[in-house]
């Protein structure tokens, strides 16, 4: 069976598993791989169309955060020049269009040279795009256009499979519960523990169980709640954000609830409140844990009766909310402690679910950054931004004590320390490279040589102890016999994932892709 053969059936065998296509990263990657992983290009990347834009679902030569950005077609005019193309589109060396990966290839060299790309379509429908960059003028001439226009037919092909597949669910979900809505495109996270979080809230959005959503200060919680909502048939309904923590206590139970005209002093006209303002909808109630123990039961009866009474009102309303509930403490301590009613945890938690921090999904971080570096060059008017292999590492190696919000806070400040730094004359025309001191991480970073590799069997061995060689051999083939052994190391170490063996050497990404061509390792 060829390579292709097994990368295209491994893909459908999770798609058949309930694994939505754009959580395939593993997949894509290797099916790209296989069909153009040995083209004497510097980097490619197979992206899928999103949003009026396009989204990279697997790259080869670049580092993995290049799948968190989004390129416009809008703002990427060589991107819109391939999409508008029947065939394979191949840019001149002359030609003044940035490409939308300079500075992304290689820490050393700015601009790539040569760059082609393939649109994938299905009819007129443009489903995603192929594209291969080089640095080296001319270097991929050599590179027939029927060939690669076949490897684009079965990319293509591949892409409008699954989205069949993912329609067919769809189509079959709605039949069983038509209420329902389909669930809409997830980040595509790298992490095992993002990927749960968003198979179970795939799970429970469509329903109008409450949800206790938990998790530390700044993982995200405000994101989700929204995602949960558009998944919902409640999705064209209001979503009701109340902070909890903000309400001052005399004023609660009118916030939530609503009052009528001279209710109390200073209501001087009738106010619906928050679960009115909801009704049809999702209301979002976040710092849950704030609210006081005296308060606690008002939330109660509503959630059991499903009806209000506003104050100064003798009428209930009947109201059609759907709960969801945020917090970054831990409920059933506080309930141990007399902090919290025990029945209001329990109606309030019947769907709990836990987002894990930052540091527990690692494989998450490049992806954020590039997320978050494409919204910095924008906001910035830079031609492009990237972190640099010692950022990298330092991003890696912090504990991210304050989350997403937290590595999103430090990236501005990073890009605005590195455009200072950078020459007046010509601040928004260069590539600018973050690097750790521009992070400002507490700690800083340990240097290349000091980091180790696991061998084989599972021990560590520092990066720079060389592996054993032959003294007889010419002082070039001991040399490649180092390096081809060294990578081959830090390849197993980190599972055959190329960008993370090149962060492990303090090598570019792309540069190891060459070494290991010309090693004979790719």
């Amino acid at each position: 069976m060829t390579t292709f053969s097994r990368a295209l059936r491994a893909l459908l065998a999770a798609l058949s598993d309930g694994k939505r296509p754009d959580a395939l990263h593993a997949q894509w990657s290797t099916l790209l791989a296989a069909l153009v992983g040995n083209y004497p290009a510097d980097a490619s990347t197979l992206m899928v169309s999103v949003d009026e834009g396009l989204q990279p679902v697997a790259v080869l030569g670049m580092d993995e955060e290049v799948c968190g950005r989004h390129f416009s077609l809008q703002a990427h005019p060589r991107l819109a020049a391939i999409a508008a193309h029947p065939r394979v589109c191949r840019f001149p060396r002359d030609c003044t269009l940035p490409d939308p990966f300079d500075g992304l290839l290689d820490a050393d060299l700015t601009h790539v040279h040569d760059c082609m790309g393939v649109a994938l379509r299905d009819g007129d429908r443009l489903l995603g795009m192929l594209t291969l960059d080089a640095l080296i003028p001319e270097q991929m001439a050599g590179i027939d256009d029927e060939e690669l226009m076949a490897a684009a037919e079965l990319l293509a092909t591949c892409l409008r499979l699954t989205g069949q597949l993912e329609d067919t669910r769809s189509r079959l979900n709605q039949a069983l519960s038509p209420q329902e809505s389909a669930p809409l495109r997830s980040p595509g996270w790298h992490s095992p523990a993002m990927a749960r979080l968003y198979e179970s809230m795939a799970l429970v959005a469509p329903t109008d169980l409450s949800v206790l959503l938990h998790g530390e200060t700044g993982v995200g919680k405000e994101h989700l709640t929204r995602y949960m909502h558009e998944c919902s048939r409640r999705r064209n309904g209001p979503l009701v954000k109340v902070n909890c923590a903000t309400l001052p206590e005399s004023l609660i139970e009118s916030a939530l609830f609503g009052h009528r005209r001279g209710a109390f002093s200073g209501a001087s006209r009738d106010h619906r409140g928050h679960f009115a303002m909801a009704d049809g909808g999702t209301l979002m109630l976040d710092e849950i844990g704030e609210l006081p123990l005296s308060q606690q039961p008002r939330l109660l009866r509503v959630l059991q009766e499903g009806e209000i009474q506003p104050l100064g009102s003798d009428q209930a309303i009947k109201v059609d909310v759907r709960l969801i509930a945020v917090t970054n403490r831990d409920l059933a301590e506080e309930v141990a402690a007399g902090r919290f009613r025990e029945d209001l945890y329990h109606r309030l938690s019947v769907f709990p679910l836990r987002i894990p921090p930052l540091r527990e999904r690692r494989e998450d971080i490049l992806l954020l950054a590039g997320h978050f570096l494409e919204d910095n060059r924008v906001r910035l008017g830079l031609a492009n931004l990237r972190l640099d292999i010692s950022a990298e590492q330092a991003l890696l190696d912090w504990h991210w004590p304050g989350n997403v919000r937290e590595l999103e806070h430090t990236l501005s400040r990073a890009a605005l320390r590195a455009l200072g730094d950078a020459h007046p004359a010509a601040r928004r025309a260069e590539i600018l490279r973050i690097n750790a001191t521009h992070l400002d991480l507490p700690g800083g970073v340990a240097a290349a040589s000091e980091r180790s590799v696991p061998d084989s069997a599972g021990l560590s061995t520092p990066a720079h102890a060389p592996p054993p060689v032959d003294n007889d051999l010419p002082l070039r083939d001991a040399t490649d016999a180092f390096q081809r052994c060294h990578i081959e190391r830090a390849l197993a170490a980190h599972e055959g994932n190329w960008a993370r063996a090149a962060r492990a050497l303090g090598m570019d990404s792309a540069n190891l892709h060459r070494l290991g061509r010309r090693l004979g390792l790719k």
